[in-house]
């Protein structure tokens, strides 16, 4: 009888491994018989095709719609594009150190660094980009540029730009430098005894960064909490995201582990070393531009019952990628595994497997509940739902498009020109003075927009006229449209609290760059200050952690 048992054991694990070698042998056969269709494909586009082709452009198209069945964050890198790939794990590049921007058929200094190259050269906001090194730069994209722009550190690059105001064009030398990206552009200890830091990437030395900064917060203050901002953080390393959750939990803590579909892509990321401070209140606030790595810092700490998320629900990236070297210096960027936090939660949003079907977004009746560390219930509904929901901040139609009409940039520019200097970043503010100057310009600038109640008016129009009923109804609707472009006059001075703000922001980051521009961001933060509120109020802090 045993013999019987064993031998079927055996017929069955040998049915099992046929079957899994059948398999591997047929889908060889299938690539093998794909590469060769390919190939032949490629000789006879080559030998036939009426104009001539470009191999390199072709093959590139097809490697990337190939990918495109995949996921977004699967993806070919050319030789052309490894320099940005090691950009994004290291922060570093050589170049000039300033943010451009296209605007119309010309791109533009848009934010120069402070201390660095642009700033040095004397390169300010709204410089049109003319020529680099004798080459043409108009019609060019943003993207083309910065490729011409980045270069050697030590290598000297030559700008001709057009300056607003000055009837010639300028020529520039700039060296290039190593520009390294900052993962945390500001930090403060807030009035009230609260730490805060900016957390903006999670590059190399990341964790580094954020414990000395952190550090030297303890030792130079009595702290009673501390805000760590992931709003916009679109991640990194995952190493450094579990080194910063290492600061704040014991040694040998799971933070998260990626489950891929061979052995070695499973594996599970513990902290390593002895933590800086375990009972410091902690808010962590996030937003839908929080993901990846932001999403593990956020999710271990809440799973772990460490601190208080106040926000909007995160991006929902539960995927790693790692990056594999191809044939002629390409790369490929895949993703190898997903990644699940201390609960057991996969925060994954999309199944691009089944993206066809609701858009790959998991339904609510397939959302599963999982438990934190003290036993409160949280979900995997993609991405990461804070404790304290705060709704985001929406500006009104009219802020919105004067920000995409450039009005905020160019005012800042022409205010910035008229004005050597302002008051320190902490104490700016616009005045009533300020205030008309900025509606004058807007005015001069031919500024208008439409509302979407003047779309649907006119929609409405449309429709009435193919039924005929415009005749009964065109002195009503034409009443209403009037009517509307009343109170849209207006809309400047009715929403003058939230434009002063955008106002302020972009004046103040012409004289103390990112930093001023942070700073004056930070005096109107609701969110910040729900944070401040949580901490403050102790037994509110432990009631949230507590579910209770």
């Amino acid at each position: 009888m045993k013999v019987r048992k064993y031998f079927l054991l055996f017929v069955v694990l040998s049915l099992g491994f046929n079957g899994y070698i059948y398999g591997q042998a047929n889908k060889n056969f299938e690539i093998s018989k794909s590469i060769d269709v390919y190939n032949s494909l490629f000789k006879e586009l080559n030998l036939n095709y009426v104009e001539e082709i470009d191999p390199g452009k072709l093959n590139e198209t097809a490697i990337n719609a190939m990918l495109q069945e995949l996921d977004p964050y699967t993806v070919f890198v050319p030789e052309s594009q490894i320099e940005d790939m090691r950009m994004m794990t290291t922060g570093e590049y050589g170049g000039i150190g300033s943010l451009i921007q296209q605007m119309g058929e010309f791109v533009i200094i848009s934010e120069p660094y402070e201390g660095f190259p642009a700033q040095k050269a004397g390169l300010i906001p709204g410089d049109i980009i003319l020529e680099i090194n004798d080459m043409n730069a108009v019609n060019k994209t943003s993207s083309e540029i910065s490729e011409l722009l980045k270069g050697v550190p030590g290598s000297e690059v030559r700008l001709k730009i057009r300056r607003t105001g000055s009837d010639q064009p300028m020529d520039v030398k700039l060296t290039r430098e190593k520009i390294k990206l900052d993962n945390i552009p500001y930090s403060t200890v807030l009035d009230n005894s609260i730490g805060y830091i900016l957390l903006t990437g999670f590059t190399q030395k990341a964790a580094a960064e954020f414990k000395d900064i952190f550090v030297k917060m303890e030792a130079d203050h009595q702290l009673r909490g501390l805000i760590i901002d992931l709003r916009g953080n679109g991640g990194g390393l995952l190493n450094e995201a579990v080194d910063i959750a290492n600061l704040f939990v014991n040694k040998n803590e799971l933070i998260v582990s990626t489950k891929g579909k061979s052995p070695d892509r499973t594996s599970v990321h513990r902290t390593r070393f002895a933590p800086v401070d375990l009972t410091i209140p902690i808010v962590v606030l996030v937003n839908e531009g929080s993901a990846s790595a932001s999403e593990i810092l956020a999710g271990s700490l809440q799973d772990l019952d460490r601190a208080v998320i106040v926000g909007q629900k995160t991006f929902g990236k539960g995927l790693v990628q790692n990056v594999v070297p191809l044939s002629y210096n390409t790369q490929l960027k895949i993703t190898v595994a997903k990644y699940y936090i201390p609960s057991g939660r996969c925060i994954q949003a999309i199944d691009y497997s089944h993206k066809m079907e609701n858009g790959g977004k998991i339904p609510d009746s397939l959302v599963s509940t999982f438990k934190t560390k003290a036993g409160r219930t949280v979900f995997d509904n993609g991405g990461i739902m804070p404790d304290i929901t705060i709704e985001p901040l929406e500006f009104s139609p009219v802020s919105a498009h004067l920000y995409t009409s450039n009005l905020f940039f160019k005012y800042a520019n022409k205010f910035a020109f008229e004005h050597k200097e302002i008051a320190p970043v902490s104490e700016f503010d616009i005045t009533d003075e300020m205030y008309d100057d900025f509606m004058k310009f807007v005015a001069e600038q031919g500024f208008t927009y439409t509302t979407e109640s003047e779309k649907m008016i006119a929609e409405l129009k449309k429709q009435a006229g193919e039924e005929s009923y415009l005749p009964d109804v065109s002195a009503q609707l034409d009443a209403l449209e009037q009517q509307l472009r009343l109170i849209k006059q207006q809309d400047i001075l009715k929403h003058r609290e939230e434009i002063e703000r955008i106002l302020r922001s972009e004046i103040a980051s012409r004289y103390y760059y990112q930093k001023g521009k942070i700073i004056t961001a930070l005096r109107q933060d609701e969110e910040i200050e729900k944070a401040v509120e949580v901490i403050m109020n102790q037994s509110r802090y432990r009631q949230v952690l507590s579910g209770k």
